[in-house]
């Protein structure tokens, strides 16, 4: 798993391959973009010189508020993503800078994973760890100190604020059909 840690440029070359296949082999899906904006903002730490730094930063800074703004989609250059991530759909999807995504997750529209209500600092000050093989349902939010075990899926509307083992299915209350009233 990628630590946010700089990167080689042969490590970014494999990564960002495997995330263009990942996200249908299209460059102009938003969820390869984002992932090509965060790749390539944890490769350019691991540049020494500032003359080449400097300008690929303010590179990352426009293409994040340009990708934050049109497509809805807000990953931050210290998240800590693993490999093959897929952004299914965008609009609407907050990944906290100090979150863990795993490999090989799906993530969809209108996810949040951020930092519990109790965000002063301290242990409340953590946000969702990711393990392998997550899918995360649209509208799904994953807030606090938590871990998502690997080959979880979380359906869409969930709000987990708990930890989840692997190999679980993670499901919002079921519908009621209810009469209306005066009928």
């Amino acid at each position: 798993m990628n630590n946010a840690s700089p990167i080689t440029f042969k490590q970014l070359r494999v990564f960002i391959k495997e995330d263009w296949i990942r996200n249908d082999r299209s460059l102009f899906r938003p969820g390869f973009q984002a992932l090509l904006n965060y790749r390539i903002a944890c490769w350019r730490r691991g540049i020494k010189y500032k003359i080449i730094k400097a300008p690929l930063y303010l590179l990352y800074v426009i293409a994040h508020v340009f990708i934050r703004n049109f497509y809805g989609i807000e990953i931050f250059d210290y998240t800590r993503i693993g490999r093959r991530l897929r952004i299914a759909h965008q609009g609407g999807i907050l990944v906290h800078n100090r979150s863990v995504i795993g490999d090989d997750c799906l993530i969809r529209q209108g996810v949040s994973i951020g930092r519990g209500p109790n965000h002063g600092g301290g242990v409340n000050n953590a946000a969702p760890v990711l393990g392998n093989s997550v899918e995360v349902g649209a509208n799904a939010v994953l807030a606090g100190n938590i871990t998502i075990g690997d080959n979880v899926t979380i359906g869409p509307c969930a709000v987990v604020m708990t930890n989840v083992p692997s190999n679980s299915i993670v499901a919002s209350p079921i519908c009621k059909v209810l009469p209306k009233l005066g009928s």
